[in-house]
């Protein structure tokens, strides 16, 4: 994926300030880079689900490391975004198990239901469909996360009820 170049507001508010403080503080005081993944997850749940190159230095400067190791993990993992993104993320697993029990097809689906491709936000910005790798439930293929949760043994039904469930605001993204 690649950085985008749309500008972010940085909104590092006290009470975000206080959660990456807390979290920096269950590491040793001259290993802040430890707190590098939590302190990406909160980062960007404060900002619209997605870091910005700006976003990744401020996290940088606040760990005192350098920004390419920032870079680095954003880049790696899948659950960091660097643009923004739709709504409702559609992750679906696209490993061995997943594809022998039919995810790409309903990947297929999906996207020709909202009408985009994969990695591409729906244009009202609510859906996107992503492939990732394994989200390890391979006992539940096909399957595909929707923000915190999983669903499991997918079928065109059970997209097309997804679909209309987040349409309605019956979805929870997140358990926080």
């Amino acid at each position: 994926m690649e950085k985008s170049h749309i500008k972010q507001e940085i909104h590092m508010t006290e009470a975000l300030m206080n959660r990456i403080n807390e979290l920096i503080s269950h590491y040793p005081a001259d290993k802040k880079k430890s707190a590098l993944l939590p302190v990406l997850h909160e980062v960007q749940d404060a900002h619209d689900n997605w870091l910005s190159v700006e976003l990744q230095n401020k996290v940088a400067e606040i760990l005192e490391i350098k920004p390419i190791e920032v870079y680095e993990v954003v880049t790696f993992y899948t659950m960091f975004n660097q643009r923004p993104i739709g709504k409702y993320m559609f992750e679906f697993c696209q490993t061995s198990p997943c594809c022998q029990r039919g995810v790409e097809d309903l990947m297929d689906y999906t996207c020709e239901k909202l009408g985009v491709k994969v990695g591409e936000p729906t244009p009202d910005g609510q859906f996107e469909v992503r492939g990732v790798e394994c989200l390890g439930a391979c006992g539940y293929a096909p399957m595909m996360q929707l923000g915190d949760f999983y669903q499991e043994h997918l079928t065109k039904e059970k997209i097309d009820q997804l679909i209309a469930d987040c349409k309605d605001g019956k979805i929870t993204l997140h358990d926080k």
